[in-house]
């Protein structure tokens, strides 16, 4: 994707078209006057049943009251909306994204830049996605100085932006792919010891960021130069980050790392074993310490564009990118359409099948989470809407595939104002034209989006979106010129 302004950062435009409001805050884009939105089924968020015909007020970016339709006090002047026949739901919340470096069919770091996060936070807005957490790969400050900037309501609306800092071993962490963004901006802590680990956690956490993401990948390095992060560094990280009160997010990608990362206290366990089974051992532990869970499945999935009903996905890609998509011309392996699947594909799909029920039986708190932004076949917004639905298909059920993708966010973002229709919430919800509680794949029936009380113009958006410019032959071209492996990931030279 070729931006727009070329040469000129985000930050130096806000005289510009992106500025909202020069008065500088988030509750610039808030609608004051009062709006009751009545006659939907209201699908609160949390356990709680839906209310059939229901009502809320909205004002001044929040949810004032709600109930049953006739219950609502409405002041003297409210507008009304008729919402007859819909169904509203809170809006989802993404704690696994890696944000600002795709750009449809390019990948590159020349792709950071505040235009492109934006870009990225606005297609999760179009597709309904409130809040997205971006994991380990964003320079320390420019993370905070763009949370600082959003929610002074100096950017359009969009998804809000949370981020957690990166720690690996040198040369460890970000797959080959992301790694060639995290390197030269020296996004990822890197730490061989455990005084060291312990010594950036504190510098983390007197940088006011509440989240770390560990890697325990060596991503089966053959010449042994890549060494995964070992117990006696990751525990003593661990031990040091809950002393400040951080929530530590670790990738673990095979059993034993597995065991290893949740018997230590990780509160959040990244990725489902895919490659084998679970073991009676894993769902002990798992059965004792009950971490969040963070599946990120459907990035290995068969893109839903080769089959069924693609105007979904359509919608928001240039037609070349989805025409690239469909030969398999992505940054990261992915076969065309036109081949079979492989018998590989065929067992990770028996695998997940036995061994997703079972990490939800054994206490593993399921969170919505996509790994999106490696691969536009696999992209910001509708990868929420595929990755509830495998959840559905390998055994929740809509509701509880619903309530893990808006409330139970919140409790790893640890914000209080969003994840549920409820009094004193943010008006953070989708307006869809069918049930999702009927089938999960009504959560794509969206009728409108709104954050903070604001609806957002996703015409707009969407016009955006197709006339992208792809130059996919030059972007390539200056992604080879100037990758330069990292030396655990350099060839072997001969002997």
């Amino acid at each position: 994707m070729l931006i727009q302004h070329p040469g000129r950062c985000l930050w130096q435009m806000l005289a510009g078209s992106l500025v909202v409001a020069s008065v500088g805050t988030i509750r610039t884009h808030a609608q004051a006057n009062a709006v009751l939105y009545e006659g939907a089924r209201v699908i609160v968020g949390d356990a709680s049943p839906p209310l059939e015909k229901g009502a809320f007020l909205v004002q001044n970016g929040h949810i004032a009251a709600i109930g049953r339709e006739g219950s609502v006090r409405v002041p003297l002047g409210a507008a009304h909306v008729d919402l007859a026949g819909k169904t509203v739901m809170p809006t989802m919340n993404n704690v696994h994204i890696h944000i600002g470096y795709e750009g449809y069919m390019s990948w590159s770091v020349a792709n950071h830049t505040p235009e492109n996060v934006l870009d990225h936070l606005e297609r999760e807005a179009f597709f309904g996605v409130g809040t997205a957490m971006t994991m380990g790969d964003q320079p320390s400050s420019f993370a905070i100085r763009f949370q600082q900037d959003q929610l002074a309501g100096k950017f359009p609306p969009a998804a809000r932006f949370f981020f957690s800092a990166g720690m690996a071993p040198p040369g460890g962490g970000p797959d080959v792919l992301l790694i060639q963004g995290t390197t030269p901006l020296h996004a990822v802590y890197e730490v061989s010891t455990a005084d060291q680990a312990i010594a950036v956690v504190r510098k983390i956490a007197a940088g006011k960021i509440g989240e770390i993401k560990f890697w325990v990948d060596n991503r089966d390095n053959t010449r042994g130069s890549l060494r995964k992060m070992p117990p006696e560094v990751y525990i003593p990280l661990i031990q040091e980050a809950h002393k400040h009160g951080l929530i530590v997010h670790a990738h673990a990608t095979n059993l034993q790392d597995q065991k290893g990362v949740v018997k230590a206290g990780v509160d959040v366990l990244v990725h489902t074993l895919t490659a084998e089974k679970v073991d009676d051992e894993l769902l002990a532990i798992l059965k004792q310490m009950r971490p969040y869970w963070v599946p990120v499945m459907g990035l290995g999935d068969r893109s839903e564009l080769c089959d069924g009903d693609v105007s979904f996905i359509e919608q928001v890609l240039p037609d070349p990118v989805i025409a690239d998509i469909r030969a398999g011309k992505t940054w990261l392996p992915s076969p065309p359409c036109s081949a079979p699947a492989s018998p590989q594909f065929a067992q990770r799909e028996e695998n997940l099948k036995y061994n997703f029920p079972k990490y939800i039986a054994a206490g593993a708190r399921i969170v919505l989470g996509t790994d999106a932004g490696v691969s536009a076949k696999y992209s910001y917004g509708f990868a929420e809407h595929h990755e509830i639905e495998m959840y559905v298909r390998l055994g929740l059920t809509t509701a509880e595939a619903i309530q893990v993708s808006t409330s139970r966010p919140i409790e790893v973002l640890r914000i209080h104002d969003t994840g549920t229709l409820a009094k004193g919430k943010r008006a953070d919800f989708i307006v869809l034209s069918a049930n999702p509680l009927e089938d999960i794949r009504n959560t794509r029936a969206i009728d409108r989006v709104y954050l903070y009380g604001v609806q957002v113009d996703r015409l707009a958006l969407q016009a955006k979106f197709k006339r992208a410019v792809v130059d996919r032959d030059a972007t390539q071209a200056r992604f080879h010129k100037d990758y330069v492996p990292h030396p655990s990931l350099a060839p072997k030279p001969p002997d």
